[in-house]
């Protein structure tokens, strides 16, 4: 039976609603030259910066625009057991090969003389040791930048950990003036380099408040420091480290002028460990570029092929600043697409780049990313014709479709889950916690919303990973989570606000928050409000803490546990629950200087056993891949994190 037929049966209002839809992109957006290939690639992307961009969405662009030392790609290798394809880091990007030391420490990269910018620049080995440091550098606010602190003095550098007798550089509060009237960080200020003598902190000020009972509090602010530098003479821009410099004064806070002996104080936008001296990456000549860590990572690779870890053109972020150097007119890339437009709401235009290295190789010219956030229209549009890959469908007619060949399924390494904000009372008691996973009902939602094989989660960390035994958490158990809600203080939920659940606008985000609701309504008696935001949004929202609980996914970037747990430490970029737990934090720590493999996975069960057992997490249940692929597209393979290059894609008639 097809699929049109059991969509005229079952959900006639589907089919109508769907075409009025499609009608309307048609009429709202006029007609454009037909792409060789579209998908749809949900909400509207946020950016296009690596450094900035944190989701799906985002990901399948830059991986399209840009090309980091190493690429992940699923060709050429056997199915497991599931029909999954393994992806591995290959030589097939800007590196066209590598070496590890012996102690597995040092990796050095050989990069293709070939290797170019859209602009016809060469790319060298200088470009990644710039782009590492843009996404480092604290006024970048990258959400990944913790995955460089593999590398030895990263996360020193990112965290501005400074020490008594370090080199340190000094950004001079001279940034020039960008024409859009915005300071910019990059180009920086006037940089200079010394060694740090003294940090004095100076006497906090003092602020008096009126409280409503009319009288005056004293407000004590963070201590103001000033830097005492011995600052090093330069030689045609070379530091002298070992000539004797100059001691002088540096504070960011521009109320300082002067020290107690009188000696002036200069403004300054940083003062940071010096780069050069404390981070280890090298650019020895333009074709290499030498990475030390601080231990031995068995991942160190895959994290190369992710692109938080690209290259970009360092005179187009300084020329046009951030965010318009990655407007179409402005942006510089050296993946083996260009930006060719951008319709805000409607779609993002790909061609194929002529200065990538391996164009004669790329088969599609044209590719639009259109921005479709309804599964509904995701089918429709594919159905009639207009996409030849729909990355996402409605869950109610998912059972007929997979029995079609254009349905492509398959395990995913990712977790759907909810992030619980552990600074709102009552989540910040670990039985509420505790009481709201025990009371979902895991299996009638893949059962009856989802309906695509998933799996109910127990743990936060999938299974599928070898040598790695996940740790559990407690399965639905209706009656225990009434006895927990109970002794946390809150019978039959009694004295719990109403819980407000935000997810991202989808429709199977919206159907999984309804059963969800249901389950905690009838089991512990809680009240629930449903919020849906659109994508940019719902991103600020969890980065701003300003939600109770938060629909969240997790897709490995590795085949490794550490890049589902490592996200929790304290005040992680991508934590967002504001849960911090000492014994946590040192059993990553452990984990990252453990060279015994079995020892290691070991050291991350017990990290996840803690997490399983403080729940700001409540995972929900193990993806799979959903896709519908257009049978003339060829390149396409069903992996474990579905990752699909656009540039390996190739349309066959």
């Amino acid at each position: 039976m097809s699929i049109s037929y059991q969509v005229r049966r079952f959900f006639p209002l589907f089919l109508l609603a769907t075409c009025l839809l499609a009608v309307a992109w048609v009429i709202s957006f006029g007609t454009l030259p037909k792409a060789d290939f579209a998908f749809a690639n949900g909400d509207q992307i946020k950016t296009v910066d690596p450094a900035k961009a944190t989701g799906a969405p985002e990901g399948r662009i830059i991986n399209a625009l840009f090309e980091g030392l190493l690429r992940q790609l699923p060709v050429d290798q056997p199915a497991d057991q599931t029909g999954s394809i393994p992806l591995k880091p290959t030589t097939r990007g800007v590196a066209e090969s590598y070496s590890v030391s012996e102690d597995g420490l040092t990796y050095t990269f050989l990069l293709r003389e070939t290797a170019a910018w859209s602009n016809g620049r060469r790319l060298t080995a200088d470009d990644f040791v710039w782009s590492w440091r843009r996404t480092l550098h604290p006024e970048t606010g990258s959400k990944y930048s913790y995955q460089l602190y593999y590398i030895k003095g990263a996360q020193a550098y990112n965290e501005s950990r400074l020490a008594v007798d370090q080199p340190v550089e000094i950004e001079l509060d001279d940034r020039p003036e960008h024409p859009s009237g915005q300071n910019q960080l990059f180009p920086r200020g006037t940089i200079l380099h010394g060694i740090l003598r003294e940090i004095r902190d100076v006497a906090p000020v003092t602020t008096n408040s009126n409280t409503q009972a009319g009288t005056e509090e004293t407000t004590a602010s963070e201590p103001r420091r000033v830097y005492m530098v011995d600052v090093k003479p330069t030689d045609n821009g070379r530091v002298q480290w070992d000539v004797p410099g100059r001691q002088l004064a540096y504070s960011p806070h521009p109320e300082i002028a002067k020290t107690a002996e009188g000696k002036t104080v200069q403004r300054v936008q940083h003062v940071l460990p010096d780069f050069t001296r404390t981070v280890q990456i090298r650019a020895p000549n333009p074709r290499t570029l030498v990475v030390t860590l601080n231990n031995r990572t068995p991942f160190f690779a895959d994290l190369v092929a992710f692109y938080p870890l690209y290259p970009v053109c360092r005179e187009c972020v300084e020329t046009y600043g951030t965010p318009a150097w990655t407007l179409p007119e402005n942006i510089v890339s050296n993946g083996p697409y260009q930006l060719e437009f951008r319709r805000i709401r409607d779609r993002v235009r790909l061609r194929r780049s002529q200065t990538y290295w391996d164009a004669a190789n790329v088969d599609l010219e044209t590719i639009d990313a259109m921005a479709v956030k309804s599964e509904t229209t995701s089918l429709n549009m594919f159905m009639n014709g207009q996409l030849d890959w729909a990355t996402t469908v409605p869950n109610p007619v998912i059972p007929e479709l997979m029995k079609r060949d254009d349905f492509l399924s398959a395990p995913m390494l990712t977790v759907y889950f909810y992030r619980l904000n552990v600074e709102r009372p009552p989540l910040d008691k670990a039985l509420v916690r505790e009481a709201l996973n025990l009371a979902i009902d895991k299996r009638r939602i893949v059962e009856k919303v989802t309906s695509a094989g998933q799996q109910p989660a127990r743990s936060f960390v999938p299974p599928g990973i070898r040598g790695y035994q996940s740790a559990l958490c407690g399965e639905y158990n209706p009656e225990r989570a009434r006895k927990l809600l109970a002794e946390a203080g809150f019978p039959n939920g009694a004295g719990i606000p109403k819980i407000q659940i935000v997810y991202n606008t989808s429709e199977a985000h919206r159907d999984i928050a309804q059963v969800i609701s249901e389950d905690w309504n009838v089991n512990l008696g809680i009240q629930t409000e449903l919020r849906n935001l659109e994508w940019g949004t719902f991103l600020d929202t969890l980065s701003e803490g300003d939600y109770m609980v938060a629909r969240s996914g997790w897709i490995g970037d590795y085949p490794d546990p550490n890049t589902f747990l490592d996200m929790f430490v304290t005040d992680g970029a991508n934590n967002e629950t504001n849960w911090s737990n000492v014994r946590y934090d040192e059993l990553i720590q452990a984990a990252q200087a453990e060279t015994n493999p079995t020892a290691r996975m070991e050291i991350l069960h017990q990290a996840e056993r803690v997490l399983m057992k403080e729940l700001p997490i409540v995972p929900i249940y193990f993806y799979v891949s959903i896709n519908m692929v257009n049978p003339q597209i060829k390149g396409f393979s069903a992996n474990i994190q579905d990752i699909h290059p656009l540039h390996i894609l190739n349309r066959q008639k």
